[in-house]
C-alpha cells in the first residue's frame, strides 16, 4: 500500500510503501520525492526472526535443519552455509563426490530461485496480466509493456509472450524442486546435506532422472528467460540508467570446483571504490546504530563476536536489519556483485541480443560498464548467471560418480568454531558457529538481505538499496512504480 503525504515547506513529498509486495519477507520503503525524483530513502525490515537465540544450547548438527526456516525461498542456501560452518568447526573434508552432489542440489535451487524472482516477483512490474489475482491490484499508472510499446499489435504480442512464460515458469520451478529433492531428500527443506557431505549416494538411475529434468529447465532458460529479459531491456532503456547505488560489491564465492575450496564457479572478491580487492573476512563488521538491536559496547562487531540483543523501542532505530559493512563501507551483494567480481563470458544469446537490440558489442559481463549498475542491469546479471549455472550443472552431471561415497563421518568437538561462506541466489551469506561443551554457544547469520536492505549505519551511511533509490524517477507520486522496480531488482 502506498501513502503520499502533502508536500513539506521545502517541496519534498514523503511516500511510504508498506508493505512492499512481491518480495520474500516484511519490508517497508519510505522515500522523499522532490521535483519528480527520490532525494532520500529508508528501508525497514519489520520482523525479528531470532534464530541466533533459538540455536543456543542445541546440538551443532541441528543448525542446518533449523536455519532453513529463516527464509521461505532460500532454505537450501542457509543449509549450505550451515553445513559448511559445521565442516569447518568439526574439521572434516568432504569427498569429491560429496562436493559435486552438494553443487547439484544447490545448483538446481539456484535455477529455481532465479526463475521465481524474475517471473513471479519482478515480471509484473513490466508485463500486464488479466484483471484477476495475482495480477491485481496494480498501480493505475503502472507503465507496463502495453503502455510503452506504441504499436498495439506489437504491444499485445510482446506482452502475451511474457505472460505465457509467467505461467510456464511455474511448471519449470516444480521441475527444479524435483531435481533438488532427488539428492536433497525433499523440498523446500532439504535433509540430504549434512556435516561431512550428503546422505544420498547418487545412483546411475538418479543421475539420469536428474539430467532428463534438467534438459527441460536448460531449454527454458536459453530459449525463453534470456530472450525475454533482453527484450524488456530494449523497451525500458531508461532503466539501464536508473538505480546506480554505491557501486561497491562483495561476493563470498559459491559452487566450489576443487576439494580444497580454492576455486569457485563464481569466485570471492570485492570491488570497492572502483578497485578490485581480495576478500578478507576479517574486514566485516555489523553496525546497529539505526537497527532495533543493542550492543554491549558502541561501534561495530565482527560476526565472530556478534551479538543479537533485540530492542524494539530503541530511539532512532527503524529496522530489524543490522548494517553489515566491509572496511566500514556499504556493499551490494547478489547476481550483479558475483558477475562483476567473476566477469564471465556472456551467453551466446546475450551477446547476440545486445548487438541486435542495443548495438552493444559485449563479450564479458564488465563490458556492460555502468549499465550493469541499474535496475535492468541487475536483471541481466541474474539471467546471465542462471545460464552460467545451467552450464555448470551440465558439467557436474558428467563429473559425479554413481556409487562413490559422498559422506565422511565427523565427531562433535568439545569446543571449536567455524564459518560457512557461500552465496544465496540473492547474495553473500555467512553462518558462524561457536561450539562449547559440544553445544552451540553462539551462532550468527549475516544474510544477503542484511547486506542489501540494511538501514543507515553508525556513520550515517545509507544501505545499498537506500542509496540506489536516490535519483529514481517518480513522475507520479500516487504511482511510485520505479521505487518498487528498484527494490525488487535486488530480490530482498
Amino acid at each position: 500500500m502506498s501513502q503520499a503525504a502533502n508536500p513539506a515547506a521545502d517541496g519534498k513529498i514523503k511516500i511510504a510503501i508498506d508493505p512492499l509486495t512481491r518480495v520474500e519477507g516484511h519490508l517497508k520503503i519510505e522515500v522523499e520525492v522532490k521535483d519528480g525524483k527520490v532525494v532520500d530513502a529508508k528501508c525497514s525490515g519489520g520482523m525479528f526472526r531470532g534464530f541466533e537465540q533459538i540455536l543456543r544450547g542445541r546440538d551443532p548438527r541441528d543448525s542446518s535443519q533449523i536455519v532453513q526456516r529463516i527464509c521461505g525461498v532460500c532454505p537450501t542456501a542457509h543449509c549450505t552455509a550451515s553445513v559448511m560452518a559445521q565442516d569447518d568447526a568439526f574439521g572434516v573434508k568432504v569427498t569429491t563426490n560429496g562436493r559435486i552432489t552438494r553443487n547439484l542440489i544447490f545448483g538446481a535451487n539456484y535455477l529455481q530461485s532465479h526463475i521465481l524472482h524474475f517471473y513471479h516477483l519482478a515480471a509484473l512490474d513490466y508485463v500486464k496480466g488479466p484483471d484477476v489475482s495475482p495480477f491485481v491490484p496494480r498501480y493505475a499508472n503502472a507503465d507496463l509493456l502495453t503502455d510503452r510499446i506504441k504499436d498495439p499489435a506489437k504491444a499485445e504480442a510482446t506482452n502475451t509472450y511474457g505472460l505465457n512464460q509467467y505461467l510456464k515458469a511455474l511448471e519449470v520451478r516444480r521441475i527444479c524442486h524435483e531435481m533438488v529433492a532427488m539428492f536433497g531428500g525433499r523440498m523446500p527443506h532439504v535433509q540430504g546435506m549434512v556435516v561431512g557431505g550428503t546422505t544420498q549416494i547418487p545412483t546411475a538411475e538418479k543421475v539420469a532422472e536428474y539430467a532428463a529434468r534438467f534438459k527441460e529447465v536448460q531449454k527454458f532458460v536459453v530459449e525463453e528467460y534470456l530472450p525475454l529479459v533482453y527484450t524488456l531491456g530494449s523497451v525500458y532503456t531508461d532503466l539501464f540508467e536508473t538505480g546506480i547505488g554505491w557501486k561497491n560489491v562483495i561476493a563470498f564465492g559459491v559452487f566450489p570446483e576443487d576439494d580444497d575450496y580454492k576455486s569457485f564457479l563464481l569466485k570471492p572478491g570485492v570491488y570497492l571504490d572502483g578497485k578490485d580487492e581480495e576478500f578478507d573476512p576479517k574486514l566485516i563488521k555489523e553496525y546497529v546504530g539505526h537497527s532495533f538491536f543493542d550492543y554491549s559496547a558502541p561501534g561495530g562487531l565482527h560476526y565472530s563476536s556478534g551479538e543479537t540483543n533485540p530492542n524494539p523501542d530503541k530511539p532512532g532505530a527503524y529496522s530489524f536489519v543490522k548494517a553489515p559493512r566491509y572496511k566500514d563501507k556499504p556493499c551490494e551483494v547478489g547476481p550483479l556483485a558475483r558477475m562483476w567480481v567473476t566477469n564471465p563470458e556472456l551467453s551466446p544469446v546475450g551477446q547476440k541480443l545486445l548487438k541486435e537490440l542495443y548495438g552493444i558489442e559485449a563479450k564479458n559481463f564488465r563490458d556492460l560498464g555502468d549499465k550493469a549498475f541499474s535496475i535492468m542491469g541487475r536483471h541481466v546479471a541474474r539471467v546471465e548467471e542462471t545460464w552460467l549455472t545451467a552450464v555448470a550443472v551440465e558439467k557436474w552431471l558428467k563429473e559425479v560418480q554413481p556409487g562413490a561415497e559422498t559422506y565422511v563421518k565427523a565427531e562433535i568437538p568439545d569446543a571449536s568454531e567455524g564459518t560457512g561462506f557461500t552465496e544465496a541466489p540473492r547474495g553473500a551469506l555467512l553462518h558462524y558457529l561457536k561450539i562449547k561443551d559440544k553445544k552451540i554457544d553462539n551462532y550468527q547469520v549475516v544474510s544477503a538481505t542484511l547486506w542489501n536492505a540494511n538501514p543507515r549505519d553508525d556513520m550515517g551511511q545509507r544501505g545499498p538499496i537506500e542509496e540506489a533509490l536516490i535519483g529514481v524517477p517518480v513522475p507520479d507520486i500516487k504511482n511510485p512504480v520505479n521505487v518498487g522496480r528498484l527494490v525488487r531488482a535486488y530480490d530482498p
